[in-house]
Order: structure tokens, then C-alpha cells, then sequence
């Protein structure tokens, strides 16, 4: 699983400057304990850019033939849950930067195949991007400019900060502010025209 995602960053090399990669714990470190959960095996990563940020589950299917209708993946006849595993890591990375940053921000799942086999789409999930490892950099350039480099860089600050991922909300310690001259988005002054 490991070489599996390495195979799908090498193609993110391509996206420049403006994008961060970031390793993150994709099981939940509020737990107690932590019982093993084969769903977490699976190698993720969070891109963060001018597209936004993108939780990315990868999913090596080695040579066998993987079926995609909607919701369902089907893979040897079995029927993994990849997709409701990227959306549940979705929703727990958008959980865990909105409570450090104090806003809201929008993560979007992105499930990446890893193989050689063939991969057969009879319509597509919604609310969760599905891509292979070597078309993934053109599907998060396809998002467009949504948010500034600075805000990506300072996005990627904050996930790269492990207590981000823990069970107190991270609140930064220094001077790290949004805005350059110390004002918050409520002392913003509308623009006039």
C-alpha cells in the first residue's frame, strides 16, 4: 500500500509550487484506544492548492478489473467500501482544519485507483471524485483557482501541525494570523465601486 501511494504522489510533482502535500492520520486519535481497522491500510494524503483541499484515499487494485457504478465499487466481486471510506476521511479532515482555524473549510474526497487493470465507470458517485494515479494531477488543476497560494500555504500549516489531528482544537501559537496586518474578516471594509 505504501509503493501504491507513492506511485500516485509522484504524479503530483506536476502541479507546482502553489499545491502542498500533506500526510495526515486518517483514524480518529480521540479514541481511547485503537483497534486495528484494515480501512485504515489504505495510504491517504491531503492536497491542498489554488483547486482547494482534497482528501485523497488511494486504493491499489493491482491487475483486477474494478467496476464503479454510483456508490459502488466492485472489485473480484467484492464490494469494498472505498467511497463511503473517502467521504467518512473527508468529513473528518473538514472537521479537524474548521475546528483549527475557526471557519469553515470544504474538503473534498477523491478516491485514486492504483493498477494496471482495467476500470469500468457505469455512472459516477456523487460528492467524491474518482480518478487513477495518473490522471489524479489533472483532476485537482480541473478545480480551478478557489482559493489564494497564501491561504493554501497557510492551510497546509495547520495540517501539517499534529495537533490539528488531536482531540483539542489546534489554535497556533506565534504570530500567525490570516490577515497580514492583524484585522479579522469581520473588520474587513467592504470594497466601495
Amino acid at each position: 500500500m505504501e509503493a501504491a501511494g507513492a506511485r500516485a504522489l509522484t504524479r503530483l510533482d506536476r502541479l507546482g509550487s502553489a499545491w502542498h502535500i500533506v500526510d495526515w492520520p486518517r483514524t480518529d486519535l480521540s479514541q481511547s484506544y485503537y483497534e486495528p481497522d484494515p480501512a485504515d491500510e489504505r495510504a491517504g494524503f491531503l492536497a491542498i492548492g489554488p483547486g482547494g483541499v482534497y482528501a485523497v484515499t488511494v486504493a491499489d487494485h493491482g491487475r483486477s478489473r474494478v467496476l464503479i457504478a454510483g456508490d459502488v465499487v466492485q472489485i473480484n466481486g467484492k464490494r469494498p467500501q472505498y467511497i463511503a471510506e473517502a467521504r467518512r476521511d473527508a468529513r473528518r479532515a473538514a472537521k479537524a482544519l474548521s475546528a483549527a482555524v475557526g471557519l469553515n473549510v470544504p474538503v473534498t474526497p477523491v478516491l485514486t485507483f492504483v493498477g494496471s487493470g482495467v476500470i469500468s465507470v457505469h455512472g459516477l458517485p456523487k460528492d467524491c471524485l474518482v480518478a487513477t494515479d495518473k490522471e489524479l494531477d489533472r483532476l485537482l488543476l480541473a478545480g480551478g483557482a478557489r482559493i489564494s497560494a497564501a491561504t493554501a500555504s497557510k492551510l497546509s500549516e495547520v495540517a501539517s501541525n499534529p495537533g490539528t489531528w488531536s482531540n483539542a482544537p489546534y489554535r497556533p501559537t506565534g504570530d500567525y494570523r490570516w490577515y497580514s496586518n492583524g484585522q479579522t474578516a469581520a473588520d474587513k471594509r467592504p470594497t466601495r465601486r
